[in-house]
């Protein structure tokens, strides 16, 4: 199973033992829509012709909603950090495969 993940925050923290440094590095999918009035009354279907009209022009950015959904969340001593030997960066996007007990981090060329 592959899921493509973006990485959505890396902070500093310590370990649960308070000895060492470590990471914490929050993976999410997002989801995205596009924005779509119910409303079906002649108003509502004009406003949205006009507004198609004007994103079609290129006046208006098409309006999206965008969900983000946590997929996994990592905390890492330094050292775990280093020995993964991903450098991760916030916007980075991976595909993250579940097989078999694994999981691997491969960059995608490709966004979420």
């Amino acid at each position: 199973m592959t899921i493509k993940v973006r990485v959505h925050s890396i902070s500093s923290m310590p370990d649960l033992r308070g000895r060492a440094r470590g990471k914490r590095i929050e993976l999410v999918a997002d989801i995205v829509k596009s924005f779509s009035s119910s409303d079906s009354s002649d108003e509502a279907r004009m406003v949205q012709g006009v507004v198609s009209q004007i994103q079609n022009m290129g006046l208006l950015p098409p309006i999206q909603m965008i969900k983000r959904s946590p997929k996994l969340i990592l905390f890492l001593t330094e050292e775990e950090y280093d020995r993964l030997g991903i450098r991760f960066e916030v916007n980075d996007v991976y595909e993250l495969m579940l097989r078999d007990g694994t999981i691997t981090f491969n960059r995608s060329t490709e966004g979420v």
